[in-house]
């Protein structure tokens, strides 16, 4: 144990002054050698997850001897005889995952303290020695040992007060994605409604006088946690920052790819051919046009419900229109159908979509999308709030004709995600993402044609984290993209602009752009094309550039 550098830590958290770090994955030592070389104040050795066994976790305390880099280990789990190996060893303390309570985190100091305090046996190991220093270790052991307990789960939420309470701890350390995983939202950083939730508890930990930490993304969300009030900031993971850097050079050489779940590369994302410019028969005939919100078309439907169009034939789109549709509260929007297919997202509220009279509950960012010709009517559930909905139709002119014709109604279960040949939906707290479209974002496919065989256009939901964008492309049809969390900046041929609170971009075929979120938040879209499949072609940045514009100034 390295009391001189655990002293420095805790001097330093209690001024409030940040300290980086680094999670430790990999078998090798000197990615802690390195830490240490650049100065950090601490690395975390991850024993929970991964392949590390007790003898390459040895090697990598080994590492931080004689440094001010105090080296942590998270344990598996809850455990004396797992928290005093890695003691043993030489640990200037612990990082235990999953408390949840108060009692839990008693329990998790007596196993890290010697008795009376603890119940922590002592051994002849490193930590004493190898017995040459029992007397003066056991004295300051209790004294000096970190403990940090790792918040991951939904239940700590109401015990932070608790929590904080509890003597012997002096940081709090947050496991976003677990946390995200607690309340259904498996696989996304923060899903719906977490980001607030952390930063609810680590509020309530800073004014009990405790310090909170957290893993970072990259510099735009370092800067963020620092704005946030964290003090004990993770750089990244070893395996994570290789990985990043990997995919920058990648992308840089043209040649970037995802890997598989399986390892194996031919299951990957194929690799991206990147085109020197678009293919010549893509010349566009048109610009670009933004529309924001509140200066689109606006379309009575019925009492109570409003749409504003934001792409159309009205600013040149051919065989799409999208837009916003506002639900009074109880508003009902009577059954009809469309010669075009219908895609429906929710931004806010909870709406009620019948289809031949299956009712299906839609909640923030759920999506439905109904073939044409198909009957279906909508019906904000609230009777006090409005509700928005984000919709798109495979037509440049909608039409719509009411339908008299009653069906039975039928309540679909929450988790109903639509008739085989009819109607899809997507729920999105359980859809499949895809993490191959650019650094830093992720992709939820809503429809295609294949998904749904037949279909028209095809859609999804993209979130970008800080620092998350697309490569420079272009499509064989038309796009609308609205953004409907955060801002962002679009950037068609060099020309640039900044987009928010479901301001919408029709791009037109042929016109090279990329999406990029420079904000310190994340950025969240609706696309959908005038295509069946969602098909880009990559060409290179320049492209996206005023001196690199393929089709000339005057295009």
């Amino acid at each position: 144990m390295k009391t001189l550098a655990i002293e420095r830590l805790r001097r330093r958290i209690a001024a409030g002054q940040p300290v980086h770090g680094l999670w430790i994955t990999l078998e090798t030592a000197s990615v802690t050698e390195m830490a240490v070389a650049l100065g950090l104040d601490w690395v975390v050795i991850d024993a929970e997850h991964g392949q590390l066994d007790w003898s390459q976790i040895l090697e990598h305390l080994r590492a931080t001897v004689r440094s001010e880099t105090v080296a942590l280990v998270r344990i598996a789990e809850r455990s004396t005889t797992l928290a005093k190996r890695a003691l043993d060893l030489g640990a200037d303390g612990i990082v235990v995952p999953m408390i949840e309570t108060a009692e839990q985190i008693e329990e998790a100091l007596r196993d890290c303290w010697y008795p009376p305090e603890g119940r922590r046996g002592i051994g002849g190991e490193r930590a004493t020695a190898w017995g040459q220093a029992i007397v003066e270790h056991t004295a300051e052991a209790n004294d000096h040992v970190l403990i940090v307990p790792l918040i991951e789960s939904v239940k700590a939420f109401g015990q932070a007060v608790q929590m904080a309470a509890v003597e012997g701890t002096q940081i709090f350390f947050f496991g976003p994605n677990d946390f995200s995983a607690s309340v259904g939202h498996r696989g996304q950083w923060e899903g719906p409604g977490v980001a607030e939730q952390i930063l609810e508890m680590k509020d309530v930990f800073r004014r009990a006088g405790k310090a909170c930490g957290v893993l970072t993304r990259g510099p735009e969300d370092l800067s963020l946690r620092r704005s946030q009030g964290f003090t004990m900031l993770g750089l990244g993971s070893d395996a994570g920052l290789f990985c990043r850097s990997l995919h920058e050079m990648l992308v840089a050489a043209g040649c970037d790819r995802t890997a598989a779940a399986s390892l194996d590369p031919r299951a990957a994302a194929p690799v991206r051919t990147v085109l020197p410019a678009p293919p010549e028969r893509m010349r566009p005939d048109r610009g670009e046009v933004l529309t924001y919100l509140g200066h689109g078309s606006t379309i009575p439907l019925q009492e109570g419900v409003v749409f504003e169009a934001l792409v159309g034939q009205f600013n040149t789109a051919r065989d799409l229109t999208t837009g916003i549709v506002t639900f009074a509260p109880r508003a009902v929007l009577d059954q009809h159908l469309h010669p075009a297919s219908e895609s429906i997202t929710v931004l806010s509220g909870e709406v009620e979509v019948s289809v031949e009279g299956r009712v299906y509950r839609l909640r923030p960012l759920d999506n439905i999308v109904i073939p044409r010709w198909a009957p279906h009517a909508a019906r904000n559930a609230d009777d006090s709030r409005p509700a928005r909905l984000h919709v798109a139709l495979a037509t440049s002119v909608p039409e719509r004709e009411i339908v008299s014709k009653e069906f039975t109604r039928m309540e679909m279960p929450d988790d109903a995600t639509g008739l085989k040949g009819m109607e899809r939906v997507t729920r999105i707290q359980t859809a499949k993402r895809s993490f191959s479209v650019g650094p830093g974002a992720e992709f939820v496919d809503y429809f295609n044609a294949e998904l749904v065989p037949g279909l028209e256009m095809s859609g999804g939901y993209g979130r970008f984290q800080p620092g998350g964008r697309l490569p420079a492309h272009v499509h064989d049809f038309d796009e609308s993209i609205c953004i409907v969390g955060g801002t962002a900046r679009c950037l068609v041929e060099g020309r640039t602009y900044e987009v928010g609170e479901c301001g919408t971009a029709m791009v037109p075929r042929g016109r090279v752009h990329y999406f990029v979120n420079e904000s310190d938040a994340p950025m969240e879209m609706i696309w959908v094309y005038a295509g069946p499949m969602p098909e880009r072609i990559v060409v290179d940045g320049r492209c996206a550039t005023m001196e690199g514009n393929p089709w000339g100034a005057q295009s």
